[in-house]
């Protein structure tokens, strides 16, 4: 056991490494460290919310439905207030784009920068009151035209955007971001009440060993994916079944299978034909995220980052994870479109 102090290793905190990387870019003006450094400070807000909603009654339904339909809960606003005040106050950001508001939010033009973020403030929300893991999801892209602000600047292609992430509200409180140079993680420490680097340079396996989705709709599931179920099921080659998770929490769900490898699916079926998670907010973020850990993320028609979007809520299938799984799945798709 070393006699070393903590304070006196070199510990690589999320605001230091957002500055360190800001400071590579050419002609950077440090508006998107400013941003990236807001969210955080939304994210630890909420952490410190969830940790203690239980005490300040903060468990239970606010009374309304959201855009989605979703019920809200009142972590729900809580959450949702924080980021937009924080990202407002951060004096880079145009355009928001949130779950829990049906249209975008233009920035007061006193607060006005040129970044436009699409967010779910508290992502598994329905899982809040059995304590079970719940996240916040954020993509950042940059606005392309000069003119004046509109929700028109959130429509764009996931390929367009320059930093996403997800804070997952576990058992400790993570962060994974990536700035378009691989996937980085992060873990809250309490103490310090700043984020350490605890996994650079994240990178999913080849191939996993668990599959992750809703297997309650499996009677609306189509061909396709009924057979890849019955693949990871039986094997026809002798070896071992996929094991099957499924927290019901998507950030909870993808970072599990970011980290062992496998496959995370919410595809389109018969009762929802367009998938139910939404593209802007959801889906891209965490296809970007996929894809810098040198995974894959498909909609089964192409890759999630290549859809480009028509409304603020768009929802798309979404099957993400360890590119042999997903390419298997592909396979089992491409089949049945042509015996179709």
């Amino acid at each position: 056991m070393s006699d070393r102090s903590p304070f006196e290793t070199d510990m690589l905190t999320l605001t230091r490494y957002v500055m360190e990387k800001g400071r590579r870019v050419k002609g950077a003006t440090g508006e998107l460290t400013q941003l990236i450094n807001s969210m955080l400070t939304a994210i630890k807000a909420i952490s410190s919310a969830v940790r203690k909603a239980g005490l300040a009654h903060m468990f239970g339904i606010a009374g309304s439905v959201n855009v989605t339909g979703d019920e809200v809960k009142k972590l729900d606003v809580l959450s949702n207030s924080l980021v937009i005040n924080m990202l407002q106050s951060s004096y880079a950001t145009c355009v928001l784009v949130t779950e829990e508001d049906k249209d975008a939010i233009i920035t007061p033009k006193e607060k006005r920068g040129k970044y436009v973020v699409c967010f779910d403030p508290l992502d598994g929300s329905s899982n809040i009151d059995c304590l079970a893991p719940i996240g916040t999801i954020f993509a950042i892209y940059k606005k392309a035209a000069e003119d004046e602000p509109s929700e028109t600047d959130a429509l764009q292609p996931g390929r367009n955007i320059v930093a996403a992430g997800y804070a997952l509200y576990g058992s400790a409180t993570l962060v994974a971001l990536s700035t378009g140079q691989g996937v980085d993680c992060f873990m809250l420490d309490p103490a310090l009440g700043e984020f350490i680097l605890v996994d650079k340079d994240v990178k999913i396996k080849k191939k996993g060993k668990t599959y992750s989705l809703n297997e309650g709709y499996a009677k609306y599931f189509d061909p396709a994916m009924t057979e890849y179920l019955q693949k990871k099921k039986f094997p026809e080659d002798g070896s071992s079944p996929y094991g099957a998770r499924y927290v019901g929490s998507m950030v909870a769900d993808v970072h599990r299978t970011l980290m062992y490898g496998g496959i995370f699916m919410y595809p389109a079926n018969q009762k929802s034909p367009k998938g139910k998670l939404r593209l802007l907010y959801e889906c891209n973020p965490m296809a970007f995220i996929m894809e810098q850990a040198g995974g894959m993320a498909t909609t089964g028609i192409e890759p999630v980052l290549d859809v480009k979007p028509e409304s603020l809520h768009q929802r798309v299938p979404l099957i993400l994870g360890s590119p042999d799984d997903v390419q298997e799945y592909l396979a089992c798709v491409q089949k049945h479109q042509k015996s179709s």
